[in-house]
């Protein structure tokens, strides 16, 4: 006879589906600004709210898709009633970022409006998935404790800023963690920009992000997110840099990797 879900899962549950919730209303009031700009013919508009979309799926969006991967996916893919379900989901990711590519690689107002309008339609189709199937199927999963799942982690479960309900650190998102901490990772996951590669053809992989490492600011940091670890293109980031560029390991795969690559303050 299978346990009951704990209390903390279904709390756990309940954060995951109110973040989602807030994400969804976040991203349909910007797309929404920016079909209405394209409506007036705003092309200047429809750049401006393109950018603040842009700005916010990175630092929002997209870190979300990140951690469900290395927290949700894993455990629901390994079930074999979920294996195929959490690898359309994986699927899903994939289109979501090459939407987010689109957006940022146009300035037209028709398509900026196409790719804005089919990302959160495709938005609103996954988190369907993820609230009605991938998160009940946790909850009642007898050898996984979704609460532990998701302890600390702040791009699943949102914080107080965006929850209106006490956020992290305050009880209301469910996992335990404490905003207050100056060793939170989560809480720096949402805001360095990323970079993935793995839409990219393999011979523009190396110089986007070297790229990308040159415009950094000292002292600030990206992400890499990449198909496989990407050890040649790290020993090209050291032979550049020569110690300027430090490495962490964020997610050491099996399906995705992700490392942050912080470029060294300038000392004098």
């Amino acid at each position: 006879m299978s346990a009951s879900p704990s209390t903390a899962d279904h709390q756990a549950a309940q954060a995951v589906v109110r973040h989602h919730a807030q994400l969804a209303a976040v991203l349909d009031r910007h797309v929404g600004d920016l079909l209405d700009a394209a409506d007036r013919g705003d092309a200047a508009g429809a750049v401006r709210h393109r950018d603040e979309l842009v700005g916010w799926l990175h630092a929002e969006l997209l870190p979300h898709a990140y951690a469900e991967e290395a927290g949700l996916y894993p455990a629901a893919g390994d079930r074999s009633e979920a294996a195929l379900l959490v690898r359309g989901m994986r699927d899903e990711h994939r289109a979501l970022t090459a939407l987010v590519a689109e957006l940022a690689a146009t300035d037209r107002p028709v398509r900026l409006a196409a790719a804005g309008r089919a990302l959160a339609a495709l938005f609103a189709v996954h988190l369907a998935k993820e609230n009605d199937l991938v998160v009940p199927l946790l909850v009642a999963a007898a050898d996984v404790s979704l609460a532990t799942l998701l302890d600390g982690m702040h791009d699943l479960l949102g914080s107080s800023e965006t929850s209106g309900t006490g956020g992290c650190g305050g009880g209301g998102c469910g996992c335990g963690g404490d905003q207050g901490r100056g060793d939170a990772p989560a809480a720096t996951l949402s805001i360095d920009p990323r970079i993935d590669v793995r839409l990219l053809p393999h011979g523009q992989r190396h110089a986007r992000v070297l790229t990308a490492l040159d415009a950094l600011p000292a002292g600030r940091a990206l992400v890499l997110v990449a198909p496989h670890a990407p050890r040649p293109l790290l020993a090209e980031v050291e032979a550049r840099y020569r110690g300027g560029v430090t490495t962490e390991w964020l997610q050491d795969g099996p399906d995705v990797w992700q490392i942050r690559l912080s470029r060294e303050p300038v000392t004098v």
